[in-house]
């Protein structure tokens, strides 16, 4: 272990350690130990206990959040590891983040439980600590705190739901819920089907069963090392998942042992690209891209939307997942999990990369996986897809990049220029998507702005604009929809998200009008407002920023939000402070 700047040695030799580190500061060093002691004491904790190396277990199980339903039986067992390798376990809670019940969007809230989870890390006297988490937020915010903090860390996920049989198929959240309520929006099934499919598609603790941004960051999570291998898939009820929790703990314990590797030495370059290449060969989340600039931006690394699309188009798409493909988290956890898509890539891959465990990338794929389901996980010679599910796109409307998931798009859309249906809000969205007397056909561009990390709304996931209920009627499925806001990890369809700058910045996005034409190359990597940069002067004039509260979180966040190129992070949160 490694001596905190703000300890002193404790009377022992030894440098602070448990319960000795981090002491509150009466300015009397010896009454500070004294008085924590003797508080401790009244927990019931023997001294024994009390003078072990302390883990940290961050707690985020709320009734606001479904997806943390098994988060306090994964403590315990973490608890029961920790105790068997000779720690001591103290629990805290923080922020949890419930993507389906937080107003206008969890990722508003994600900075916040970052700078909590990093500020109770930081505070707290705890040498290590195993994050617990699963929702789509939640663990990019961990792993920010974690990679600001730098205390040695292992997130440890919740793991995805089950997949149910319903009617002769499989069910799962939430690719399947976007099905079907595409189906009902159509007219093709009505209100008594959508109740069924709702009380069917939720039905185990965990998060969503397919690729979506949940089980997309857990996977990310283990590709940059920072959690233990073959954990990212285990199904969320799979007795696994507890003796997952249970060796995190007991890993926690031996990194102190080892002196380390803390976040600064796991989140590097090499790592930060590792993670990349894996999401691009998952077909995984679009917000992945957004979280995973954020963590590697608390390191002051930048990820560069140019050589994204560089690995991009070496990396091929291996996973059949929905919500791509055909297959659940599940059978991808049964097929071989990580283990096998690492395998796959290894020769995309910065083998050097060390991980929690202290091994290196190149350790664990000394040797090949036992069995691989070739159905699930495909080899490199028989792709999903022989290139990257993800690209950047740039050009006048998009200067600073947009995010396009290809491998969940219509590849007949990928090169077109059409009409802008535009939509001035998420509000104008909704009050225009389906009247009847809508212009709009299928070979226009849905645009709807104000909705990107500058905007009060907080960037949500309104990027998967609806196909108009009367061409959906008419058997239209997809459509060239363009924004600045976000989109599911679990939709699918022609969606260019995340337009940097946004329009509440500034942004070409707010010049555009009702009847301009955009040009979209997915070869080229292009989105063109085919409007003259004279004329777009002109238009934005008159541009006003958008109103904030004046006090308060939101206050802070309108004054320090990055664009989503930046990860959308607060300023004052990116890069490091070691002084």
């Amino acid at each position: 272990m490694t001596r905190d700047a703000d300890d002193e040695d404790t009377p022992e030799t030894a440098p602070p350690h448990g319960l000795a580190r981090r002491l509150t500061n009466y300015g009397d060093r010896d009454f500070a130990r004294y008085l924590r002691r003797s508080f401790a004491q009244s927990t019931g904790l023997s001294r024994d206990l009390m003078g072990r190396p302390v883990i940290g277990i961050a707690q985020t199980a709320s009734g606001f959040n479904n997806c943390h339903r098994a988060v306090p039986e994964l403590v315990e067992a973490v608890k029961r590891g920790v105790l068997a390798a000779g720690g001591l376990p103290l629990e805290f809670p923080t922020i949890s983040l419930g993507e389906v019940f937080l107003d206008p969007t969890s990722l508003m809230f994600r900075n916040l439980m970052s700078i909590d989870t990093e500020e109770m890390v930081r505070a707290q006297p705890m040498d290590a600590v195993v994050l617990v988490g699963g929702c789509d937020k939640t663990v990019p915010a961990q792993l920010m705190g974690a990679a600001s903090a730098d205390v040695p860390a292992i997130q440890l996920v919740t793991g995805p739901m089950l997949p149910m049989p319903w009617r002769g198929e499989r069910l799962g959240a939430c690719t399947d819920c976007r099905r079907f309520w595409a189906r009902y929006r159509a007219g093709e099934i009505d209100a008594a089907d959508i109740d069924a499919v709702e009380g069917n598609l939720a039905t185990t603790a965990g998060t969503c069963a397919v690729m979506g941004t949940a089980s997309t960051m857990a996977c990310i999570a283990e590709a940059l090392g920072m959690s233990l291998p073959q954990t990212a898939a285990i199904p969320a009820v799979h007795a696994d998942r507890l003796r997952a929790a249970e060796a995190s703990g007991r890993e926690a314990v031996a990194m102190l042992a080892r002196g380390g590797p803390t976040p600064s030495k796991i989140i590097t370059p090499e790592s930060v690209e590792n993670a990349i290449t894996v999401l691009l060969a998952l077909g995984g989340s679009t917000n992945a891209v957004l979280h995973l600039i954020a963590i590697a931006g608390r390191r002051g690394i930048t990820v560069d939307l140019h050589r994204f699309n560089a690995l991009s188009e070496r990396t091929p798409v291996l996973v059949d997942l929905k919500p791509t493909g055909r297959h659940y988290l599940a059978d991808f956890h049964a097929a071989g999990g990580m283990q096998a898509l690492l395998w796959e890539l290894r020769d995309l891959l910065h083998l050097d990369c060390t991980s929690v465990t202290g091994t290196t990338l190149r350790e664990r794929l000394a040797t090949p996986p036992a069995w691989v389901d070739r159905d699930v996980i495909r080899a490199r010679d028989a792709p999903v897809d022989p290139v990257g599910g993800l690209v950047a796109l740039f050009g006048t409307l998009a200067p600073r990049g947009a995010i396009f998931k290809r491998s969940a798009a219509d590849a007949r859309l990928f090169e077109r220029e059409g009409r802008v249906v535009l939509f001035d809000s998420l509000e104008d969205l909704a009050a225009r998507i389906d009247a009847p007397d809508l212009d709009v056909t299928a070979d226009d561009f849905l645009v709807m702005r104000n909705a990107g990390p500058a905007s009060p709304t907080g960037m949500p996931e309104a990027g998967y604009l609806p196909i108009p209920k009367k061409l959906a009627r008419a058997g239209v499925k997809d459509m060239v929809r363009i924004s600045d806001a976000r989109m599911s990890g679990t939709a699918y369809g022609t969606v260019v998200l995340h337009v940097a700058p946004d329009a509440a910045s500034g942004g070409p996005l707010a010049a555009v009008r009702d009847g301009d034409r955009v040009r979209l190359s997915v070869r080229e990597r292009r989105l063109d407002l085919l409007v003259s940069p004279d004329e777009i002067a002109r238009r934005m004039a008159g541009h006003r920023a958008p109103v904030f509260p004046r006090r308060g979180y939101r206050a802070l966040y309108a004054r320090e939000v990055l664009q989503a190129d930046r990860g959308a992070d607060f300023a004052f949160l990116a890069g490091t402070d070691d002084l």
